[in-house]
């Protein structure tokens, strides 16, 4: 099962979770599992993150698979110009 790694805002609205472990295929689910494991968090999850799988770094990859040992982590969404 996939470790996602949470800080900030998002590991508060965990409960202080610093690391859970979420059953996800891919991170359109990671994120709809913890909106509903987790109400309070949905607004943030919907504003934008960015998530890294495995250190690779994605901001609107909702369809990028994610292995059952993956390492997660939620990041603010990265801005640029």
């Amino acid at each position: 099962m996939p470790r996602v790694f949470l800080s900030g805002n998002l590991k508060k609205l965990a409960g202080g979770a610093e690391e859970i472990d979420v059953e996800a295929a891919d991170i359109r689910q990671l994120l709809r599992v913890l909106g509903e494991r987790f109400p309070d968090m949905r607004p943030h999850l919907e504003q934008g993150i960015a998530v890294a799988v495995d250190g690779e770094i994605y901001q609107d990859g909702w369809l990028e698979p994610i292995a059952p040992d993956s390492e997660v982590h939620l990041l603010p969404r990265l801005g640029g110009g």
